[in-house]
């Protein structure tokens, strides 16, 4: 897409959902691009579980992925169990093309320790990239709260990285109306968030946030990491 055309999307979208609710615009992305959308969902937070909800009671037919990255807590698995029967959808799990132990043999064992970056890019930047083929749009739970780092998050705008729309719904709420909204719902959440894991990544680099820590302080703590590198800024920045 080129930058004019880049353009006329923050443009159209501001004007047109200004104020907007994230039902709002989960509507209005499912009559937009219809077949050609796809949302994320990590099951490891609570934002995720949130638009599926919306989803489900809009009657919207999104289809739902998520990346197995072989490093996936227990809870996050049986969340997605509890997904399924409670929504009657089947999440689509995308998984490295590296296997643990292919990926060990070629680049070293605890890649996640000695090269960060490229542990994500294999196990979750490539997988992400494969679910999003042959598609518009995607939607995301990205909030503007979460971090420094998406403050400038929009709810619709271009994905340079993926090449494509991206679409955030809950980009102006905070973590409090998130967790409103489940307890009002009922939603099913990630049991692990209330033991000290606000924010779950894989295994092998999250941690127990500390009192007084940020939320995402146990998300590959000591690597210098603040993202995994799936999402990026309009100023091409990872956010």
């Amino acid at each position: 897409m080129t930058a004019d055309q880049t353009a006329v999307i923050d443009r159209t979208t501001d004007a047109a959902l200004a104020g907007a609710t994230p039902q709002e615009i989960l509507a209005w992305a499912a009559e937009r691009y219809g077949d050609d959308l796809t949302m994320a969902c990590s099951f490891g937070g609570p934002s995720g579980m949130v638009l599926v909800d919306m989803a489900s009671r809009l009657g919207l037919d999104i289809s739902v992925f998520y990346l197995d990255t072989d490093y996936l807590f227990p809870e996050i698995q049986q969340l997605i169990q509890a997904t399924r029967e409670r929504y009657g959808i089947e999440p689509v799990a995308y998984r490295a093309r590296w296997s643990v132990e292919a990926q060990a043999n070629e680049f070293g064992q605890r890649l996640w320790e000695s090269d960060p970056d490229l542990c994500c890019a294999l196990r979750k930047v490539e997988p992400n990239a494969r679910a999003l083929e042959g598609k518009q749009a995607w939607i995301t739970g990205l909030r503007r709260d979460q971090a420094t780092s998406r403050t400038e998050t929009s709810a619709v705008e271009w994905d340079a990285k993926f090449e494509l729309v991206k679409i955030n719904p809950l980009v102006n709420w905070i973590d409090e109306q998130v967790w409103d909204y489940i307890r009002e719902n009922d939603v099913p959440y990630n049991d692990f968030l209330s033991s000290g894991f606000p924010s779950i990544g894989c295994t092998n680099c999250t941690r127990a946030i500390l009192p007084g820590e940020d939320a995402r302080a146990g998300r590959r703590a000591g690597s210098g990491k603040v993202e995994c590198g799936l999402h990026e800024s309009k100023a091409g920045r990872t956010a």
